[in-house]
């Protein structure tokens, strides 16, 4: 789901590159190769190639968004033509090597949009994080609103210069470059202009720092304690190899769009006909395991459920990863396309799969999309709703606004005049179908917003308002008009095989109550008598364990998936599917 002033960056998570020619051909492209991405801001990266046993081997910077020494596994090279691609986060470049073997030419494309990159061979050796030997490490933490957020300080020197990275474990950010303005034996400073916050402190000792922390409108107090390392992310649900299980590689097409779509297919231990499961993720562009701060919940069902007895097939989104496509030009019921056409893979693997027992089980959007797909395909005999919708797109974004907002600590001041703010915005989008006039339309609301704000209001949410006129075209692309627009209530009304729904009490951005009162009602006006409702206490959006439900907690909870949840969808698909 989408906060009204969130800003969305371009690289995130793991890439990788393959390679196919032999080593004599291959070491040209060694080194490191600087550029900048222009996405409306510049963005700089950093590719460093080396041969490793014979091949290349390779990782991406992007130092602006904290992502560093990111591995890659695919290159491909023909002559002076090298190509990328970057499964993670769906993209993927395309570059020709220069005659004088120092710069490199191409293109990269992600999401259905495409950016020149040129990049030039450096002689200077990029900044590698984990090779860095810290001097010290500072470990403190936030008060919130009642949520605590760990912040480590991480101090090196580089060119004999004393320099900082932050990292906020449990917000899944690392690596924040800072400057130490100083580091003295009485006090330090450091600025990190890039988050628009700073860190003032005095030492209580050599191994204690009393300070406080400023971020735009921020003041709070905060206590640093010097430590041996850095705080270490646990994620012990992972699956890890060897597996008791099948696991395959697939790739199916979706006829109606010409696309291939790419996936994994986990089969149990057996000679059997399984029940299976497809996997359709939430909203924006996600990979097969729907990872997010370093959690893979889907890769955590696939392995519980195969585990027991059941298939499941979870796949890329179009245009990310494996999957062809062009994810930014797509809208939900493109989404359900490539739902059935998982759906039908699974149907002709009579090998494996009992394709009379085949459902779809969709988290957040991918609830939306669930009824969808099973609308139109026949071969869909159940669906699971993870935090699926029951109200209209735009009463969704409404309440998961404001309930956020609250949790953050927000006043309700300034919530209330957002809210304003975006009900009169969705009407333009549902309303006016001419870009540029909504574009204008927008712009005065916005204006008229800003100008109501308080001097703090406005110092505290300067970060978040920035730059909004310029991502007005993203509220205006055509999957969010219709989303905006969308109401479940039409499919759902229309589904008569078996359902089962789990909302968690805590989720914050689909409300449990009002969105399975929806569910519920448009269920029996279909006359569905075989649907089962289910709010699991103290779950958050993800269906993790959780204090608030605030998507801060995401990447500070340890665990990925409610175990609760999990024998809840098994023991279901095993009911029925048995009957």
């Amino acid at each position: 789901m989408i906060r009204l002033f969130k800003s969305v960056l371009l690289l995130s998570g793991i890439v990788a590159f393959l390679l196919s020619t032999s080593y004599a051909q291959q070491t040209e492209f060694v080194g490191s190769w600087k550029g900048k991405i222009n996405v409306g801001v510049e963005l700089p990266v950093v590719l460093h190639i080396k041969i490793e046993e014979g091949k290349y081997s390779a990782t991406l910077d992007s130092p602006d968004q904290n992502a560093y020494d990111i591995k890659v596994d695919e290159i491909t090279t023909e002559g002076k033509k090298i190509t990328l691609v970057m499964e993670s986060i769906g993209g993927k470049y395309e570059g020709t090597l220069s005659e004088d073997s120092k710069k490199i030419s191409g293109t990269i494309f992600q999401g259905g949009a495409s950016f020149p990159l040129e990049l030039s061979l450096t002689e200077t050796k990029e900044e590698i994080v984990d090779e860095i030997a810290y001097e010290s490490l500072w470990q403190g933490t936030l008060s919130i609103s009642g949520v605590e957020l760990r912040l480590v300080f991480k101090i090196y020197k580089s060119e004999d210069k004393l320099q900082v990275h932050l990292d906020s474990p449990d917000q899944g950010a690392k690596n924040i470059k800072g400057d130490v303005d100083y580091y003295n034996k009485d006090s330090v400073k450091f600025t990190f202009t890039q988050i628009n916050g700073r860190y003032e402190g005095k030492f209580e000792n050599e191994n204690t720092i009393i300070g406080k922390w400023y971020q735009a409108a921020l003041n709070l107090d905060l206590v640093l304690g010097k430590v041996d390392k850095v705080v270490e992310v646990k994620r012990p649900q992972e699956p890890q190899p060897p597996y008791p299980y099948k696991e395959e590689e697939v790739k199916f097409k979706n006829e109606k769009a010409d696309i291939t779509l790419g996936g994994t297919l986990t089969i149990p231990e057996g000679s059997a006909q399984f029940p299976a499961v497809v996997m359709v993720s939430g909203s924006g562009p996600q990979d097969r395991d729907e990872n997010i701060l370093n959690h893979k919940p889907f890769k955590v069902i696939a392995d519980y459920l195969t585990r027991n007895g059941i298939a499941v097939l979870r796949y890329d989104d179009r245009g990310v990863g494996k999957s062809e496509g062009d994810f930014g030009k797509a809208i939900s019921t493109d989404f359900a396309n490539d739902a059935i056409a998982a759906v039908e893979y699974l149907a002709s693997r009579t090998d494996v799969i009992d394709a009379n027992k085949i459902g779809i089980a969709g988290h957040s959007e991918g609830g939306m999309i669930a009824p969808m797909a099973a609308n139109r395909s026949e071969s869909v005999s159940f669906i699971i709703l993870l935090a699926g919708p029951g109200t209209t797109g735009e009463q969704i974004l409404i309440d998961q606004s404001r309930l956020i907002l609250e949790a953050s600590g927000v006043s309700k001041s300034y919530i209330d005049k957002q809210e304003k703010l975006i009900i009169k915005i969705y009407e333009v989008i549902k309303s006016e179908k001419d870009d540029s006039i909504a574009t204008e339309k927008i712009s005065l609301y916005f204006d008229d917003f800003t100008a109501q704000l308080t001097d703090e209001e406005k110092s505290e949410f300067e970060s978040d308002m920035a730059g909004f006129k310029q991502r007005i075209p993203m509220l205006l692309s055509p999957w969010f008009r219709y989303f905006v627009a969308y109401d479940p209530a039409g499919e759902l009304e229309k589904i008569k095989i078996p359902v089962l729904a789990l909302n968690g009490s805590n989720d914050l951005q689909v409300p449990a109550d009002v969105n399975m009162e929806g569910i519920k009602a448009a269920l029996e006006k279909a006359g569905n008598k075989n649907h089962k409702l289910i709010k699991l206490e103290g779950l958050n959006h993800l269906f993790q364990a959780s204090e608030t439900g605030s998507p801060v907690e995401y990447a500070k909870i340890e665990e990925t998936f409610s175990p609760e949840a999990l024998k809840i969808i098994r023991d279901w698909i095993l009911e029925i599917t048995s009957r």
